[in-house]
């Protein structure tokens, strides 16, 4: 069976687009390299014999002349520089529209009505922030009241923040979903996403593995549409299931932390996943023909790129190349390896948001002649390569 497995490091920048400026970036932003130099050099050596220091110059990843893998780099062609952009325009939608934002926080008339529907009393907050601060800043009123704590940021987020020892994690899903249900047409906002925590040692601490993104559903068919209707499966590992709503999935699974992602990334080359129990869906795709395996990778931007921690990113990317081995070792002649970026999260950088950024480019097979690859002017090259490795037909 002809597999190809996507692995997406969330937010890995590797230097700003042409129009940085237009999502108030500046020119300096490139999340590797600025990383690379923050902490006096990265660690990973398999990146480096993949032709990643080929790219661009990257602090303790050199150039080589014989890599093993086909290196590029891609621009991001539609108006974002968010997860559901970046992941939903390298499985071949380009967004024209760009999602709306909310810089001063959310008009009146949209919280109004998410506290009639979710009978929630009132919120707090209301206004773009770090995750973690604003947390911490209203965590006290939030103890006395239990509202919800409402933020944003410079992207198109509406995000639901509450300890979850005193509102229930399903009541937290529940007013996402309201909240989904009403951020559409003329609000136009990518996704909802709910952001339990715990207090924990006396600090307030996000629970990353109940974290969920309540996403707008991708408006026409994607590569992922393309496979299951061609009598394929794909797994989606992560947050993929949310950033496609389902849609185009066959089995899905939803990661704590990287190294769960890459855990159950070997497991599912390995024929070790027990698809019966992460499938979503009513078919039972036993008789497949080709595979995806598309795995987020999301802790060097949650945890780190938002957080303005470079060693904790840095310490993440190295943590990621110590399973190339692992993954090189079970892939087959059939398989196709890819591992991209879907944005930028410098954490070098003013601010705590994502920024606008190319990505790198890693395509690997065992009997394919590396490539230099070049510049591309969109994502969709990955939808274009998966489809032709599949052979699929449209």
């Amino acid at each position: 069976m002809k597999r190809a497995i996507i692995i997406v490091i969330d937010s890995l920048g590797i230097g700003a687009m042409d129009d940085y400026a237009e999502f108030n970036d500046v020119k300096t932003c490139n999340t590797i390299c600025n990383v690379a130099n923050a902490v006096n050099g990265l660690k990973m050596p398999n990146f480096e014999q993949f032709g990643l220091g080929n790219l661009a110059t990257i602090k303790g990843i050199d150039k080589i002349e014989n890599p093993i893998a086909s290196c590029g780099i891609m621009k991001e062609k539609s108006k974002g520089k968010c997860t559901t952009t970046g992941h939903w325009e390298m499985a071949g939608l380009i967004l024209d529209k760009p999602f709306r934002t909310y810089p001063n926080g959310f008009d009146r008339n949209i919280i109004d009505e998410f506290i009639k529907q979710s009978n929630c009393g009132g919120i707090l907050g209301n206004y773009p922030s770090s995750g973690t601060k604003i947390i911490e800043d209203l965590n006290d009123n939030h103890q006395k009241t239990k509202y919800p704590i409402i933020y944003t940021s410079a992207d198109s987020v509406f995000q639901i923040a509450v300890d979850i020892d005193i509102i229930s994690i399903e009541t937290l899903y529940n007013w996402c979903q309201i909240a989904r249900n009403i951020l559409v047409d003329e609000y136009n906002v990518s996704r909802v996403i709910a952001r339990p925590y715990r207090i924990i040692d006396g600090k307030p601490t996000r629970i990353s593995s109940l974290r969920r993104d309540f996403s707008v559903a991708p408006f026409k068919d994607t590569i992922l549409d393309e496979i299951l209707k061609n009598n394929g499966k794909v797994i989606g590992i992560g947050k993929i299931e949310d950033i496609f709503v389902k849609k185009g999935i066959s089995h899905a699974i939803h990661t704590g932390s990287n190294k769960e992602g890459l855990e159950l990334t070997l497991k599912a080359l390995n024929n070790e996943l027990n698809l019966s129990q992460i499938c979503i869906t009513k078919n039972d795709y036993k008789n497949c023909d080709i595979e995806l395996i598309f795995t987020n990778l999301v802790d060097t931007d949650m945890l780190y790129g938002h957080r303005n921690d470079a060693k904790g990113y840095a310490n993440a990317l190295n943590e990621i190349d110590t399973y190339i081995p692992k993954i090189l070792n079970l892939l087959k002649d059939d398989d196709l390896l890819i591992i991209t970026g879907d944005h930028g999260c410098d954490p070098t950088v003013k601010g705590t948001d994502h920024t606008r950024e190319m990505v790198p480019l890693i395509v690997y097979n065992k009997l394919q002649t590396p490539q230099k690859l070049g510049t591309f002017d969109d994502f969709t090259y990955v939808a274009k390569i998966v489809r032709n490795w599949l052979n699929i037909s449209l």
